[in-house]
This record gives C-alpha cells, sequence and structure tokens, in this order.
C-alpha cells in the first residue's frame, strides 16, 4: 500500500468527526497587511463563538508570534522531528486564539517515510477537534508552496492594496493559480480584501479594477469580502505587538475586520459550503509535493 493509499484512507475515517473550516489568506507581495488580516480575522471570529487557530505557513519569517507578542516554544519541525504532539506545538495567544509556527516543516513532508507521516498527519487531524476555524497565512508571491496551500485549502482570501504594484502582483498569482493543475474554479472560492483604502468606495472600485481583468483573461471567479481603512490606530498596535482588534476594538479598522467577520459567518454561505479539515489539507499538500 502506498502513501496515497493511506492517505486516503486516513481521510476517509474522519468522516464522523468534526471537520474544520481552513481560510487560506495570500497577497501576491509582501508588505500589504496578511498577517494583520489573519490576527484580526482570527480575533473577530473567537469573539462570535469560533475556536481559532492560526497556522502561519510564512516560512522564514515569524510574522504572527510577533504581532501577538508570544514566543512559541516549539513548531511544526518539532512535531515532525522531535515527537511532539499537536498540543505541544500550539502557543495561545490572545483571546485563546492559537497559532502554530510552520517554519520550514511542512516543506519537509514529502520526504518522510510511511509510518512517519501517518503520525504527523493523524497529529494534525486533531486540530479539527480543537478549532472550527483554521487560518493558513501564507508567504507573499506565487512560489510552488503558496498555490499548493491555496488548492488545498479551497477558501482564499486575498488581500490586495491600491498600490499599482500590488494589483499587478495579486494579478499575477491569479494567473498562476488558474494555470495549476490541481486548480479547479468550482473547488476554489476566492474573496478579495481591499486593504488601506482611503474610503470604502475605493475597496470596490479596487476590486472592479481586478475583478475585470480577471474575469477578461483567466476567466476566473472572484467575490469581494470587503475594505479595511488606512488607519492610524492599526499602525499604533502593530507597534504595540497587540491586534488592533484588542486595543482599539472601536477603530475604524476593527470595524472593518468585524464587518469582514460577519460575512465569513454568513449561515447561508456556510450550508453551501463543505468543510475540508485537516486530513484533506495536509494529504493535498503531501500528494503534491510527492508529484514534484
Amino acid at each position: 500500500m502506498d502513501q496515497a493509499e493511506q492517505l486516503r484512507i486516513l481521510k476517509s475515517n474522519q468522516v464522523s468527526r468534526p471537520l474544520a473550516r481552513i481560510i487560506t489568506v495570500t497577497s501576491g507581495k509582501g508588505g500589504v497587511g496578511k498577517s494583520n488580516t489573519s490576527i484580526n480575522l482570527a480575533i473577530q471570529l473567537k469573539k462570535m463563538g469560533q475556536r481559532v487557530i492560526i497556522l502561519d505557513a510564512d516560512f522564514g519569517l515569524a510574522n504572527i508570534e510577533i504581532m501577538f507578542g508570544a514566543i512559541p516554544k516549539h513548531n511544526l519541525c518539532d512535531l515532525i522531528y522531535q515527537g511532539k504532539n499537536i498540543k505541544d506545538i500550539i502557543t495561545w495567544g490572545p483571546m485563546d486564539v492559537g497559532f502554530i509556527s510552520g517554519g520550514s516543516g511542512i516543506a519537509g513532508m514529502s520526504n518522510l517515510n510511511r509510518d512517519y507521516l501517518n503520525y504527523i498527519i493523524q497529529n494534525l487531524v486533531e486540530l479539527d477537534t480543537l478549532a472550527d476555524v483554521i487560518i493558513v497565512d501564507t508567504g507573499a508571491g506565487i512560489s510552488d508552496s503558496v498555490l499548493e496551500f491555496l488548492v488545498a485549502g479551497g477558501e482564499v482570501l486575498l488581500v490586495t492594496t491600491p498600490e499599482p504594484t500590488s494589483i499587478t502582483d495579486s494579478y499575477s498569482l491569479l494567473k498562476a493559480l488558474s494555470r495549476h493543475p490541481r486548480y479547479h474554479k468550482n473547488n476554489v472560492e476566492i474573496k478579495m480584501i481591499a486593504n488601506r483604502v482611503a474610503k470604502p468606495e475605493d475597496g470596490v472600485v479596487l476590486f472592479n479594477k481586478l475583478n475585470a481583468v480577471v474575469e477578461r483573461y483567466l476567466k476566473m471567479p472572484i467575490s469581494y469580502l470587503g475594505s479595511v481603512p488606512q488607519d492610524d490606530k492599526l499602525m499604533k498596535s502593530v507597534m504595540q505587538q497587540t491586534p488592533v482588534s484588542l486595543q482599539y476594538p472601536d477603530a475604524k479598522s476593527s470595524l472593518a475586520y468585524v464587518e469582514m467577520a460577519c460575512k465569513l459567518m454568513n449561515k447561508e454561505d456556510a450550508a453551501k459550503r463543505p468543510k475540508r479539515g485537516m486530513a484533506a489539507f495536509f494529504s493535498h499538500i503531501v500528494a503534491a509535493r510527492k508529484s514534484m
């Protein structure tokens, strides 16, 4: 029995277990507020009663832990190579939002033998019992690892700013995603977030610009989740290493995150969207890496 078959059996055994909702947050370029978006949406979803864990998959950077003001004792590599279990590698931040530092652990998963792989996947599946929503904060850009996360997750939030380079890079990311061999428009739902806009109408204009070229050249459906205004209080909260949603809950950026979190939790949309859970997510990642 090969590893792919082992993973299929493992996934089939998870049917009776709860499945977490996987939300992948990405951007075409760095510095557009992707990690801030992940953290503040996590806080707002937690306020709405959801159990939330963030997987920091931005390899080589530690944005989530810096913004949380918390230093993790362990990361995903310790689960893979040091025999730690899933609860050991979760760091609990403000409001008991958990986060897992990915390190370079995921990149090495395809090189593991069957026993190691089964152990890791079984541990990761436990996240479905610990969280209702798992937010995957990817790296920026169009690397193979980022595209694999987007295809595996199925629900993508694309953070874009009004800067021309951000718009161009967002289009490049979507173009690369549309050409991915495992991408299918019916399996990947993409929502754009307009960050650092002067006023809400600018966010709509930004989405319409991007959507026009995406519709024309890529035939790829994307939708608009909302906008986050330029906000001095958000910048202050970053310097204070506390999410703006906690430090300044009435700030205009905090209220924007509230509105987007409410849209994400819309009951009608949720009923249409099947939850994939972590077994499906990571088995997809591993299978993709093994085919490379």
